[in-house]
């Protein structure tokens, strides 16, 4: 598999794992009341202690990023623009999200926007790459 589309799957099962430690943290999940409501609908779900709520807006800004993320990626594979601009961008990209995660889940404010503020500049490296 080529490089760059090794990365977009590292992030993809990066945020897979994300959404789901979100959903299990929210369900809490690690007593018997919370895996019940981990198995059923989440109809009753307890309100989100700060913990969870970090933890779920992590999740939905993973999402959001791998969107952008892939795209610029498969229009890169497709194009035949993955130079090392390109692959240096995706490398960034994906290891700023490593770091970010927990900062976000752990609540340290000013470093999160930082590390994202970086994995921003692995997305623009990209683009810049195949212009």
């Amino acid at each position: 598999m080529p490089k760059l589309l090794s990365l977009v799957v590292c992030m993809t099962l990066l945020t897979w794992l994300t959404v789901v430690a979100a959903s299990l943290i929210r369900a809490r999940a690690w007593t018997p009341k919370g895996l019940m409501l981990a198995f059923g609908n989440r109809d009753n779900l307890p309100e989100a202690t700060p913990l969870a709520g970090r933890t779920q807006r992590a999740a939905a800004n993973s999402l959001e990023n791998l969107l952008f993320f892939a795209a610029l990626a498969l229009v890169a594979q497709a194009a035949g623009a993955t130079n090392e601009r390109v692959l240096l961008g995706a490398q960034i990209f994906l290891w700023a999200r490593v770091v970010y995660l927990p900062v976000y889940v752990l609540g340290i404010a000013f470093v999160r926007t930082g590390v994202w503020s970086v994995s921003i500049v692995g997305l623009g490296l990209m683009v810049a790459g195949m212009v």
